[in-house]
């Protein structure tokens, strides 16, 4: 399929400013068959692989597609993570930078009293997993009858972790007349159950298939258990990756196995779901900007979470379920590059390897381990390597948001002061237009102004003697 250039969708300027702020030229295939499909309003099930683009590919349509002037929130996207729900309200947060469209992430292990006051701004989007998605809404803290499109995102991770019945529950709830796109890199039969009951005839778009060979290089190495942590170190030496996933079975192997490359001098991290959401969110930003080089991770890793140029994975223990091979694979060879996937293999995890390899359609190419004198011809690279700091990766948003300066003023609702409070007397100051307005957030005592196009500093000198809605308030840059 040739690629093709966003203008052909017919987008606002608004959105095709920012795609472009994002680096995004040419849509892949999955947004090139979603796109027009979704912003025909057309129910449609998507089958495709994971790094193929697919969260744009709904976020660019609910983003063209919402009414800013409505504030209750209109597109509610489900995701089985909570890593996974901040990323879609990134992504679509700097969609629809330039159209002010504002996202709320709502997920487990974080205060609900908070979730429930932004919940209480306007918000166009809502992001989020099914547990506390379901919770909102039967505490009547997320009004949902105004949603006219629903995300279901990672359908078969869904199923795996048990989420299927609150994902029907909220289903049941939603207003009948919406528009319904669901996503999964896999298309199992609860899947499939799920679009015929809750959809309205769909259109089902298959992309290539889910695992491949062409970008991804798949081979499996035997070993004994008790061998694992020499093979590991042998295999980094030769492949020496810039940067590299460690997939484990359980958080007692992830912790083990970070401790002992902490110990020999990797630039290593570790993610698994015991962590407190904080640092779970904080080491994964890490990562995603190149602080270290090697992640040792459970299958939380592998659930959507786009790390730009992972060159390997290796598969440390055997997956236990076959669809988490695919998710964990598609970590690397993602948007276009190529990548490896190295399992581990011990004489017990045979059968899962059989069902793995029947699944996927081709049998993983077996390879020796490492011999000594090959890793002493790499050695000397490695530890060049090893002893230099990570290149630092560039944030996608960083262009988009080179030009935007946030506000911070002293008063909110309590002071009776609203959204278009702000646009009236910012519009006004000499040079800055309504268009060089972002998103506004306004809580019980305090507001946030995003102003664009580097229109910032004109507005923060101007608006600390000018008043707003006749009460001069206090203004400074935001701290992030």
């Amino acid at each position: 399929m040739s690629k093709q250039p966003f203008e052909d969708f017919s987008l606002s300027t608004d959105i095709t400013r920012a795609l472009k702020g994002l680096g995004y030229s040419e849509a892949t295939n999955v947004q090139s068959a979603v796109i027009p499909a979704a912003l025909q309003k057309k129910d449609i099930v998507v089958k495709s692989q994971t790094g193929s683009g697919k969260t744009a590919a709904f976020g660019i349509p609910i983003a063209e597609l919402v009414d800013w002037d409505e504030n209750k929130p209109q597109a509610l996207v489900l995701t089985p993570t909570r890593e996974l729900a901040a990323q879609v309200k990134e992504d679509i947060t700097n969609i629809g930078r330039f159209k002010r469209i504002k996202a709320a992430a709502v997920y487990g292990k974080q205060p609900f009293a908070r979730q429930k006051l932004e919940l209480k701004q306007k918000t166009h989007v809502v992001v989020g997993t099914p547990g506390r998605v379901l919770d909102h809404i039967e505490k009547e803290t997320l009004p949902i009858e105004k949603v006219e499109y629903l995300v279901i995102d990672e359908a078969d991770e869904m199923f795996n972790m048990g989420f299927i019945d609150q994902v029907s529950a909220i289903i049941e709830k939603l207003p009948t007349k919406r528009v319904t796109m669901l996503f999964s890199a896999t298309l199992p039969e609860d899947v499939a159950a799920l679009s015929e009951k809750y959809m309205n005839n769909p259109e089902y778009l298959e992309m290539a298939q889910t695992v491949t060979t062409d970008k991804i290089n798949h081979e499996l190495i035997y070993v004994n258990d008790d061998e694992k942590f020499s093979l590991l170190k042998d295999v980094s030496i030769v492949e020496n990756p810039d940067t590299c996933i460690i997939f484990c079975r359980t958080q007692e192997r992830v912790e083990t196995l970070f401790d002992v490359l902490d110990r020999d001098g990797y630039s290593c991290g570790m993610l698994h779901g015991g962590m407190v959401q904080e640092d779970r969110f904080a080491v994964m930003n890490e990562f995603k900007l190149g602080e270290f080089r090697y992640l040792c991770a459970t299958d939380v890793a592998a659930r959507g979470i786009d790390v730009a140029n992972v060159s390997l994975v290796i598969n440390f223990d055997v997956p236990l379920e076959k669809e988490s091979y695919v998710h964990r694979t598609g970590r690397t060879g993602r948007a276009g590059n190529n990548g490896k996937a190295i399992t581990f293999l011990t004489s017990y995890e045979e059968k899962y390897l059989k069902e793995i390899e029947s699944y996927i359609g081709f049998e993983i190419k077996r390879t020796d381990k490492p011999s000594q004198e090959k890793v002493s011809v790499f050695r000397h690279a490695f530890e060049i390597k090893m002893s230099e700091r990570p290149e630092r990766k560039e944030e996608k948003s960083r262009t988009l948001n080179k030009d935007i300066m946030k506000l911070y003023f002293n008063g909110g609702k309590k002071k009776k002061i609203r959204a278009v409070d702000f646009v009236g007397t910012i519009s006004n100051i000499p040079g800055v237009r309504v268009e060089d307005i972002g998103i506004i957030t306004i809580q019980d005592n305090v507001s946030y102004v995003e102003i664009l196009n580097g229109k910032g500093p004109i507005v923060l000198k101007a608006m600390k003697t000018t008043t707003v809605k006749g009460k001069q308030l206090k203004v400074q840059k935001a701290r992030d």
